[in-house]
This record gives C-alpha cells, sequence and structure tokens, in this order.
C-alpha cells in the first residue's frame, strides 16, 4: 500500500489514463512541520524536472512556511461569496486545466465554503487524483473518523473536521511528520504556530503535555497498523510466501475450551495483554462431531462475557483439528502470543496422538507461545 512514491512522468495526454498517486504526510498535531515537510520535498522534485504546483497553501501566518514555498508556482484561488462576505477556496477545475504532474495541497480535512461544488476539500483531492494528477496532502492524526471520540476523551476537543479512514488505506504512501513533545512545546513558546498571546491558552488546553504524548503514539500506531496490513497483504497475495508475515504489534490470543480452567487462562491473557497494550482475542473451537451439554454450554458463555470484560473479542470457530483451527485463526488475527492451558489430556493419549500444545509448537513460527499450568480437572 505505501511503496516509496514516485510521481508519474508521463505527458499530461497519457495521465488522464490511470489515477494520480496520493501521499499523505500526517502528524500528531498542528506546528509538527506537516506543510514544511511537503514543500520541501515538493522543492525537491521540482528540481528533478517534475512540473509541481501548489493547489492550497496554509501558512497561518508561520514565516519559515511561507519562505519555503518561495519558487514554487501556485495555483490562483477560487472567490466564493457566503453571507455577503468574499472568501477563497481552492480552485480544483483550475488545477485540472492546468494539469501539473504533482499538486499541493494543505489540510486535507478543511471543510468547503457552504455552495461549494464538493463538501470537503478531500472530495476535491479525489477529483484531482482522478483526472491522473498525483497529490501531496497535509492531515493531523486527530481528524481521523474512527478516532474522534477517542480524541475527545483524551483532548477534551471534539474535532469537527473529519476525514474517512479509507483515505489513508487508499494513500499510495502515508508519511509520519514526527517530532517530541518537548519540540512542539518549544515551537509553541517562541511563537512558531501561533501569535505569541495565545501560547498560555494552547498549552493549558490542547497543547497539554499529556495530550501530545497520546496523540503522538496514535499517530506512529495508525501508520504501523496501516503498513502492517498492507505488509500482510503482499503476503498472502504472494506465491513465493504466502505464509510469512512481520508483525509490528502485539496480539494475544487465549485458547478456551471447556475445561474450568479456561477462566484463569483469559485472566492471564487479559494480564499479558495489558502489559503489552495489546489487543485480547478469546478462541473456541467446535468439534462438529461432540454436542456440548447445558454445562459446558453455560461455561463458554462466562468465557465470553469475562473476554468482553476486559475488552477483548470473542471467537467461536467449527473444526474437528483444533491445531489447524488455531493456525489459522492466528494467521488470520496475526496474533503474535498465544495463552493456552496444559493439556487435561493422560500421558498416554499424549504419546499416541501428542498434545495440542506439541502440534501448535510444530505449526507455528515467529509466535510465542505461554503453557499455564493449572490443576487437572476429574
Amino acid at each position: 500500500m505505501y511503496p516509496p512514491f514516485s510521481p508519474s512522468l508521463q505527458p499530461s495526454s497519457m495521465r488522464s489514463t490511470r489515477r494520480g498517486k496520493h501521499k499523505i504526510f500526517i502528524g500528531m498535531s498542528p506546528g509538527v512541520g506537516k506543510t514544511y515537510k511537503m514543500l520541501e520535498e515538493g522543492h525537491h522534485l521540482r528540481q528533478e524536472g517534475i512540473d509541481v504546483v501548489i493547489g492550497l497553501l496554509e501558512t497561518h501566518n508561520r514565516q519559515e512556511t511561507a519562505d519555503k514555498a518561495v519558487g514554487l508556482e501556485r495555483v490562483p484561488r477560487q472567490n466564493t461569496t457566503w453571507a455577503g462576505v468574499t472568501l477563497t477556496e481552492m480552485d480544483t477545475d483550475a488545477i485540472i486545466a492546468r494539469r501539473p504532474q504533482l499538486v499541493l495541497v494543505d489540510e486535507l480535512a478543511h471543510t468547503n465554503i457552504p455552495g461549494s461544488q464538493r463538501e470537503k476539500r478531500y472530495q476535491d483531492v479525489e477529483i484531482i487524483l482522478t483526472a491522473g494528477i498525483d497529490v501531496f496532502s497535509t492531515v493531523n492524526i486527530q481528524h481521523l473518523e474512527s478516532l474522534n471520540d477517542l480524541v475527545a476523551r483524551i483532548t477534551g476537543v471534539v474535532v469537527r473536521e473529519r476525514i474517512p479512514d479509507r483515505l489513508l488505506e487508499e494513500a499510495d504512501e502515508v508519511v509520519v511528520v514526527d517530532v517530541t513533545p518537548e519540540t512542539l512545546e518549544e515551537r509553541l513558546k517562541d511563537g512558531k504556530i501561533y501569535a505569541l498571546e495565545k501560547v498560555d491558552r494552547s498549552l493549558q488546553n490542547f497543547f497539554q503535555r499529556r495530550n501530545l504524548i497520546a496523540l503522538r503514539e496514535l499517530a506512529l500506531r495508525e501508520v504501523a497498523d496501516n503498513i502492517e496490513d498492507s505488509a500482510l497483504e503482499s503476503e498472502l497475495n504472494s506465491d513465493n510466501a504466502p505464509n510469512l508475515y512481520c508483525n509490528i504489534h502485539e496480539r494475544v490470543l487465549v485458547c478456551i475450551s471447556t475445561y474450568p480452567n479456561s477462566l484463569q487462562l483469559i485472566r492471564r491473557g487479559a494480564r499479558l495483554a495489558s502489559y503489552m497494550h495489546a489487543p485480547l482475542y478469546g478462541l473456541f473451537v467446535d468439534d462438529p462431531d461432540r454436542f456440548l451439554n447445558k454445562v459446558e454450554s453455560l461455561h463458554i458463555e462466562t468465557c465470553e462475557r469475562l473476554l468482553k470484560d476486559f475488552n477483548g473479542d470473542f471467537l467461536r470457530v467449527t473444526g474437528q483439528n483444533k491445531a489447524k483451527a488455531i493456525a489459522e485463526a492466528a494467521a488470520r488475527y496475526r496474533i503474535t502470543q498465544i495463552v493456552i492451558g496444559e493439556s487435561q489430556r493422560s500421558r498416554w493419549k499424549i504419546l499416541l496422538r501428542g498434545s495440542l500444545t506439541q502440534q501448535l509448537l510444530r505449526s507455528l513460527k515467529h509466535i510465542d507461545i505461554h503453557i499455564i499450568a493449572t490443576e487437572k480437572s476429574g
């Protein structure tokens, strides 16, 4: 999904036959340097002979950003009158008529003036991409639709301008422009983000240290997850290595059975997931040749409720080969840690058929298996 970005070298007459490439610069908050980085790369590509224009730039009176834009052609904005006031928006039609190879567009989540052809700037960008023109754009992590509620809980600020998550998923490349919270605070105090009279209020509200730390982690994790999904998809579609993949984040799977010790395993798995800041899953494999009695069914329901109390996902699949079913679930959910109970089988059965744990150890690679010793029942 995110190969190295390479703008099209095709002549404009041929570019309309293919969709433009989209590169998104994302950061944890205003002031991290997304626009500056986008302009910097635009200059570099222009020096290599790429036809680059600025479609929309918001400097917010930041002198460094304004200086960085010097030397790049700008497509004039379109004047729009609303409520008796003349405002400006990006002129999408003019950009398409100009037909550059690459256009730079700031603030992807921006809401256009009422009465505009399209409601959101990202929709204008999609029109430009459809016309075969490559786009560089910028956005902050708090503008992602799926993170809206979480960002509101972290910062106390409800973000009104949002973009669908699919934009990141469909992008050809996503770059995190990252600085430490300390560096961002210094920029803020130096007046490089907002006017000096707004600094104290900003530091007490959105730019609190705890907010910046949480938003930074969100930005890094979001892009890492997208890269991991892309890597997994590539591996699964590869003829050479269909079963090889690399996990960036930990994911914990608890193997649930009809034995009472499953409740203990879920608690142990939940602690492990909490330590690792990892998603938690619980898996029960139904044997199609064996019906559960009432006590066993109630036990599985109890396991499901307990798992949900720990914010885990309960998975239930059908299969005669438990080791195979667990391995398939581990691949599907990109599991890195498996929690399983000590075998309840008799020593003779283990010698004859091998334990489930032994089968998993043979079939699973690059996954840690935690064997939890418990009292054997009956």
